[in-house]
C-alpha cells in the first residue's frame, strides 16, 4: 500500500542530510557552508508545511494532532496506520518547532567576530544575543529528539513494525486500506522556488565565498 509520496521522502532524506551538514559544518567553523545548508534546510520545511496543508492525506498537518487517548492507543497497539500514528506525529510537530526554532535564531545570530545572520543588523542587539544563545542550546534539544526517534524506530522494530523501508519506496505491505496520494511536482517547483528566492538574496555572498 502506498503510503508516502515523492516530496515526503526526499524531505525525510534530505532533512537528514542537512542536520547533519549543519551539525559537521559548525563544528569545523565551515560557515559559509553552514549558511548555505542552513538557507537549504529553510528552504525544506517551508514546503514541507505548504505541503502539509496542499499535499497528500499522510501528508497533512491535521493528521499528525491527535488527542491523549490516541496517543495512547497508538503506543500500545501492535497494528500500524498508514502514515504517522497519533505518538508520532506528535514527534513530528515538536522536530518541526525545533527546527523553526534553529532556523529562526540562526538568521540573527553572530559570533562577534566574522559571521553574521542576515537579520542581525536589523533588530535589537539583545535579540541578538537571546537568539545567539538559544541557536546554541536548541540544537542540543534538537539532537536529543532525533535520538529519541532512532530509539521509536528500533523500538518498533524490534516489535516488527518496520518503518525505514516505507519512507525508501513509500510504500508499506503491513497496512491495509488506500490513502489519498496527490503527485509530488507541485511541491517540487514550491522547493526549487524558494532556495532559489533564498540562494540570490540572504545565501547569494556564503555560496559565491564557498565556491570560490
Amino acid at each position: 500500500m502506498k503510503v508516502w509520496d515523492g516530496f515526503i521522502r526526499f524531505f525525510h532524506w534530505a532533512l537528514v542530510a542537512c542536520l547533519a551538514g549543519l551539525y559537521f559544518s559548525a563544528e569545523e567553523g565551515a560557515m559559509d557552508l553552514h549558511f548555505v545548508i542552513g538557507y537549504v534546510t529553510c528552504a525544506l520545511l517551508i514546503t514541507r508545511l505548504f505541503w502539509g496543508m496542499f499535499g497528500s492525506e499522510t501528508a497533512r498537518l491535521s493528521a499528525l494532532i491527535n488527542g491523549p487517548k490516541e496517543v495512547l492507543q497508538a503506543i500500545r497497539s501492535q497494528s500500524m496506520k498508514a502514515g504517522h500514528n497519533a505518538a508520532g506525529g506528535y514527534m513530528v510537530l515538536f522536530f518541526f518547532v525545533l527546527i523553526a526554532t534553529q532556523l529562526a535564531t540562526g538568521l540573527m545570530t553572530t559570533d562577534d567576530i566574522l559571521t553574521d545572520g542576515p537579520l542581525v543588523q536589523h533588530v535589537p542587539y539583545e535579540w541578538v544575543e537571546i537568539a545567539s544563545s538559544l541557536h546554541h542550546q536548541n540544537f542540543d534539544w534538537l539532537l536529543i529528539a532525533i535520538a529519541l526517534h532512532i530509539l521509536a524506530i528500533i523500538v518498533y522494530a524490534l516489535r516488527g513494525k518496520k518503518l525505514v523501508p516505507a519512507m525508501i519506496t513509500g510504500r508499506n505491505q503491513q497496512v491495509n486500506g488506500k490513502v489519498q496520494m496527490k503527485a509530488s511536482w507541485p511541491a517540487f517547483i514550491l522547493f526549487m522556488f524558494a532556495l532559489t528566492l533564498l540562494m540570490m538574496t540572504w545565501g547569494y555572498e556564503p555560496l559565491v565565498a564557498l565556491f570560490s
